[in-house]
């Protein structure tokens, strides 16, 4: 019943109301856990709204997903074992190569669209996350820089957040596609 006075969250697939569920929260984080373990696919969209009471799920082809560094306990999922994997070709147990989707299936990379980027927190790069997790720590990352940073002005105050995601790198910010094309922040 829609109007029950029971607060419960409406459910949505693609758009269809599809019922209720009082406990949103955990469903989200079931729902991450499993996307993140590829139980269910890596392109399936979790968007909750807290203050319209509902649980957005998304499965249609056609939207654009960027991928993203995933950050567990303020650090990169991602470890230079990772990286050496890939440059050396690894193989796992089954005698497959480790490569870009062995990323995303172990819960490294996560692909985002544009409505669930709005309910998370982006470090542009790991040195921000670094320097956000040693404020947090009560330490000033900057304070042994003595050498003049004429560029530090530009840079953008770092205050302790918990960050869920990193950039791989700033100009992805555009998305894959936009990455490929020459000078993109340039018009005509």
């Amino acid at each position: 019943n829609a109007h029950s006075s029971t607060p419960c969250t409406k459910v949505f697939v693609n758009g269809v109301w599809m019922g209720v569920h009082r406990d949103p929260a955990n469903l989200v984080k079931t729902i991450k856990k499993l996307r993140r373990k590829d139980d269910i696919s890596p392109e399936v969209s979790v968007v909750r709204d807290i203050r319209e009471r509902e649980l957005r799920l998304y499965t249609d082809a056609g939207r654009v997903c960027r991928p993203l560094f995933i950050v567990e306990n303020q650090q990169l999922a991602l470890q230079k074992k990772h990286i050496k994997w890939l440059n050396q070709g690894y193989r796992d147990d089954d005698g497959e190569e480790f490569k870009w989707e062995h990323l995303v299936k172990t819960g490294i990379i996560e692909l985002l669209d544009a409505e669930e980027e709005e309910t998370v927190m982006i470090s542009m790069t790991p040195e921000d996350l670094e320097n956000s997790r040693l404020q947090s720590a009560g330490i000033n990352p900057h304070e042994n820089d003595g050498d003049f940073d004429p560029a530090a002005r530009l840079k953008a105050g770092i205050n302790a957040h918990t960050w869920t995601h990193c950039e791989i790198h700033p100009s992805m910010i555009l998305g894959v596609c936009a990455s490929i094309i020459p000078f993109p922040d340039h018009n005509q």
